[in-house]
């Protein structure tokens, strides 16, 4: 399951999938009503044109770039796990439906269920939404078969190897700093993710390093995820910076914000600037467009030069093997526990 993204570049279709996705409860978090009357009476008429522009700047002949690393990423798998397996692919927003896609394993008569999002790191607004959504429409089926979850794999050993040696083919040496910049949270919803509600956001290091109190925070997964990285490449603290980017609204969201970190880092005079994704496991609008073009735009006006994206894990077949494993594992401790 990924997030999903809009039949065509055209408005009508833009605005019919940023419609279905902010009104989902878990995306903008606040009371239906208000909701309904921010979403559709505010952001999307406004937004949907703007999104529509930039759709069509990253739009392929053959369409959507994370529809279409979706589908290799199906069909690759579905090779790999051979004929004993039915893999499926679904998206929270638009199409192909999580519905659609659950019940072509329906229509399969599949003995077991492994739902696996495509969010390296747990967040209610992605995975949770996800998991939620398939949890609405089983349980509206007669008979509902043993299911299961992947909540999160951000510190993934393999996965940190693939990013980091994608970031290995640009060179590290020739750049003058190293970026991991994460999809952005309000942090209304870190706050509400802190069941202990004494951790969250107490301090200004509260998210940079992961213990028994923050361990499904969005944002600590993401600082692990990067230090894990970096430790990869043999980079020290002061070489990169984590950031978040995508902001929606005025309201506080996590800090620091890429835009403002780039712009920084161009006034302390870096000009080359490495950027890595790893919220992202393929290329898509808020990758492709928003950091290579929009970002590097930014840096050059602030006396920048280069913005250099690396690519995401995308149709490697070294990620192919990491989902791979998370079947094989969740079915080896099937049997172990029978």
């Amino acid at each position: 399951m990924n997030l999903g993204t809009p039949d065509s570049p055209s408005v009508s279709d833009v605005r019919r999938y940023l419609d279905e996705f902010l009104m989902d409860g878990r995306v903008i978090d606040i009371k239906p009503i208000p909701r309904n009357l921010l979403v559709r009476g505010a952001i999307v008429p406004f937004r949907a044109p703007q999104s529509a522009k930039i759709y069509k700047e990253i739009w392929t002949e053959e369409g959507s770039p994370l529809l279409l690393y979706g589908l290799q990423n199906k069909e690759q798998l579905q090779k790999s796990l051979g004929d004993d397996y039915v893999v499926a692919l679904g998206m929270r927003y638009k199409n192909p439906s999580i519905q659609s896609a659950l019940n072509e394993l329906k229509a399969q008569n599949v003995k077991s269920i492994q739902v696996i999002a495509l969010f390296p790191q747990y967040a209610s607004a992605t995975t949770g939404s996800v998991h939620q959504k398939v949890m609405e429409i089983v349980s509206k089926w007669q008979t509902i078969p043993e299911i299961s979850f992947v909540n999160s794999y951000h510190n993934n050993p393999e996965m940190i190897d693939i990013y980091a040696e994608n970031g290995r083919k640009h060179g590290i040496e020739n750049f003058d700093h190293v970026l991991f910049s994460f999809h952005g949270l309000p942090q209304r919803q870190l706050l509400k993710a802190d069941e202990s509600k004494s951790h969250c956001l107490k301090s200004s290091t509260c998210c940079q390093s992961l213990n028994d109190k923050n361990f499904y925070c969005y944002s600590a997964q993401c600082f692990d995820t990067a230090r894990l990285i970096a430790n990869n490449l043999g980079l020290t603290p002061d070489q990169y910076t984590v950031s978040f980017q995508s902001r929606l609204g005025k309201e506080p969201w996590i800090e620091p914000f890429t835009s403002a970190v780039i712009k920084q880092k161009a006034k302390e005079g870096k000009k080359r600037i490495l950027v890595f994704c790893p919220a992202f496991v393929a290329d898509c609008l808020e990758t492709l467009y928003e950091i290579a073009i929009e970002y590097q735009e930014e840096f050059v006006e602030a006396g920048g030069e280069k913005i250099q994206l690396v690519e995401s894990l995308n149709d490697n077949p070294r990620w192919i093997e990491v989902l791979k494993g998370f079947i094989v594992k969740e079915e080896n401790n099937a049997l172990v526990q029978s």
